[in-house]
């Protein structure tokens, strides 16, 4: 991504103070990539133009990608490290699960046995299907990995007893990705649809299913109807709607057509007792779907279905099929990936966890984990200082947050134990069965830990993954190891652009979900419990409107908004991540003293300006409307200028003033710490 830096443009448009110290380019490899600053732009105006603007109007988006920039980067970087790993353990694999690593690689790779091989790995699966004479033998065979089912059934944590496991059942995602694809009007969503029928269609074709035109149009009216009755992606952020255990017998009243008891023990869940129903809604109309839509209608909807997420494994034809309509048509992207940079997806997904304990012994150093460390020590330093002096918290409330921010477990780099692939059995020949054999282990693994109590060691994440998690019930968050490298950090670089872009964006980011919309109703414990006072959580809930308000404002596309009640979780985040980062690198300056004038801009204006960096990307039109529509992370823009509008200390540094775009009189920025 970047990192090797870059360097003194003489900057225009700015401060007095900023450009009487500019001197002539030179190159320090110190943090900042300058040449990508747009000179022009006033950072009152547009933060994000002013860090990045020159990036953005000169970098392309390269064809087989739906965005460029810093999140696209550096896991390019990391892809190739991965491949080199793969394919060694393909060539002269050393032990039992690297065969099996290089065996699952060379099957996705072997495009001509693929060909060769035809429709022979799909007709017994779809036979399967075609078997089906009752409800029962329907659903049960819905519940089977790798099958698709409209009601997703899981095992996750139970958020009443965060160190159990419980059931939990929800909606399912269709064929589009969300309900709005179905629902709203208009001509772009009318061709998109058309452009669904039309995918549906042929992928039926290519199988060899007849009557293929009236059965795509059963299926689309039948999701159309599902889509309906399915909860809005921000609905679905409430910890407190979407957590509803039921016994048995309430779960029979709430859905009778699932057919419960069967079902569950089918699926080796037989000894559940209490099932948590995350949409009940949702689950209710699904289940009434089962029994009012003709057996054979669902017959076909899940041939189809299966075919489309078999497609990447059967011969091209499907394959591309599968890439012009949920690639080219919903994301914008012109031109699929290299397929052995989709076999690391693959990977990722199947064996990452092999691969990470050789990735980590490649890549990671004692080193980066002793800056890591700090980091992440001076953040937590900082979220305690923000919490004692917070006014707008009484006491009680203050005691509670700062038992939770005591309890807080960081995971920095990999997991101490790695996952055990020895009964997952993958061959050299059947990338489509080595795909259903991945989802078979998978779930079984749920299943093993289902009796038990909760492993607070298991990652949810490979350390290659360039990204990171808080998870509320657990009250960790977790870092990888792929994360922790240039631009997002680096142990020589300047600490203030450390303690933007890792502490802000990650770890300060990761800490203020557990202080979030969704995070703040988990306890100490992760138990889902109101821990605060009345008077505190409308104080709080105040500039959480606030923020949610000012989002719902902001229109990245024509006609599409930023939906602020789903993307309010990351924007608190982010606003917390930024306030507390900053706090934390003061306190570093305290420390050390203050820091020099680097290429003419002062600590704080590199701290700002590297947070700015730190989220350098763009998307395709198409690809930022699926996020606008689905996502909870708002586009790279807003995450920037959205919050540092917030911020007294970004005034200050660049010398904002009324008049200027970006400009928010006091009383109208939001804080969370300050």
């Amino acid at each position: 991504m970047r990192r090797t830096v870059l360097l003194a443009l003489a900057l225009t448009s700015v401060p007095a103070v900023l450009a009487a110290q500019i001197g002539k380019p030179h190159y320090e490899p110190w943090g900042l990539e300058l040449k990508n600053m747009d000179r022009s732009v006033k950072p009152g105006d547009d933060f994000y133009a002013f860090a990045v603007g020159t990036w953005l109007r000169d970098h392309p988006i390269p064809a087989d990608k739906a965005g460029a920039g810093y999140n696209y980067d550096l896991p390019d970087e990391i892809e190739t490290q991965v491949r080199r790993i793969v394919e060694d353990a393909a060539d002269t694999p050393t032990t039992p699960t690297a065969k099996k690593v290089g065996d699952f690689y060379a099957a996705w790779m072997d495009e001509q046995a693929i060909e060769g091989r035809g429709l022979t790995p799909l007709k017994p699966r779809l036979a399967r299907i075609d078997a089906v004479r009752t409800r029962l033998q329907l659903i049960q065979l819905m519940m089977r990995p790798g099958y698709p089912s409209p009601v997703n059934i899981v095992i996750s944590n139970d958020a009443d007893d965060p160190t159990r496991y419980m059931v939990d059942a929800g909606q399912a995602r269709l064929g589009l990705p969300t309900r709005d694809y179905y629902l709203l009007t208009g001509e772009k969503y009318d061709a998109i649809r058309r452009a669904y029928r039309t995918y549906l269609i042929k992928l039926q074709e290519l199988a060899g299913v007849p009557d293929a035109a009236a059965k795509a149009d059963r299926i689309i009216a039948l999701e159309t109807r599902l889509s309906e009755d399915q909860w809005a992606p921000e609905q679905r952020r409430d910890p407190v709607k979407t957590h509803n255990p039921m016994t048995r017998a309430e779960l029979t009243k709430l859905a009778p057509e699932m057919e419960w008891t069967p079902t569950l023990a089918a699926m080796g869940l037989g000894a559940a007792a209490k099932i948590n129903v995350s949409e009940p809604s949702a689950v209710t109309a699904a289940s009434k779907r089962l029994g009012d839509v003709p057996l054979s209608t669902w017959k076909e909807w899940m041939t189809a279905r299966f075919i489309s997420s078999a497609a990447p494994f059967l011969p091209k034809a499907f394959d591309q099929a599968n890439f012009d309509f949920y690639s080219k048509t919903l994301r914008g992207v012109p031109e699929q990936r290299a397929r052995w940079k989709r076999g690391m997806a693959l990977i990722d997904d199947a064996l990452g966890e092999a691969v990470g304990a050789i990735y980590v012994q490649q890549y990671w150093s004692p080193a980066t984990q002793g800056k890591a460390d700090e980091l992440v020590a001076d953040m937590e330093a900082a979220y305690k200082d923000k919490i004692e002096a917070a006014t707008w918290m009484d006491d009680a409330t203050r005691k509670a947050a700062l038992a939770k921010l005591a309890t807080f477990d960081p995971r920095v780099g990999h997991p101490k134990k790695w996952l055990d692939y020895s009964t997952l059995t993958v061959g050299r020949t059947d990338p489509l069965a080595n795909n259903l054999a991945v989802a078979d282990f998978q779930w079984h693994l749920q299943l093993q830990r289902f009796p038990k109590s909760v492993d607070r060691g298991l990652w949810d994440m490979t350390p290659q993954t360039v990204n990171a998690y808080y998870d509320p019930t657990m009250n960790q968050i977790t870092l990888p190891a792929a994360i922790l490298q240039p631009p997002f950090f680096d142990a020589s670089a300047d600490p203030a652009v450390n303690y933007a872009e890792t502490g802000a964006t990650t770890i300060g980011h990761e800490m203020g979900h557990g202080f979030d919309d969704q995070g703040r109703q988990f306890d100490e414990k992760g138990r889902l419990r109101d821990w605060w006072s009345k008077e505190t959580a409308a104080k709080y809930n105040v500039q959480a409107d606030r923020l949610a308000g000012q989002f719902d404002r902001y229109e990245p596309i024509p006609g599409v908004k930023i939906k602020g009640r789903l993307t309010l979780g990351e924007n608190l985040a982010d606003l917390g991540g930024l306030e507390t980062a900053y706090a934390a690198y003061r306190r570093y300056v305290a420390r050390h003293g203050e820091p020099p004038v680097l290429d003419g801009m002062t600590g704080d204006q590199r701290f700002f300006l590297a947070y700015a960096q730190a989220w350098q990307g763009k998307r395709r039109d198409e690809a930022e409307r699926q996020q606008l529509l689905s996502d909870p992370h708002s586009p790279d823009k807003y995450r920037v200028n959205g919050i540092v509008r917030n911020f007294g200390p970004w005034y200050q540094a660049f010398g904002v003033k009324p008049g200027q775009a970006m400009y928010l009189p006091p009383e109208q920025r939001v804080s969370i710490w300050q």
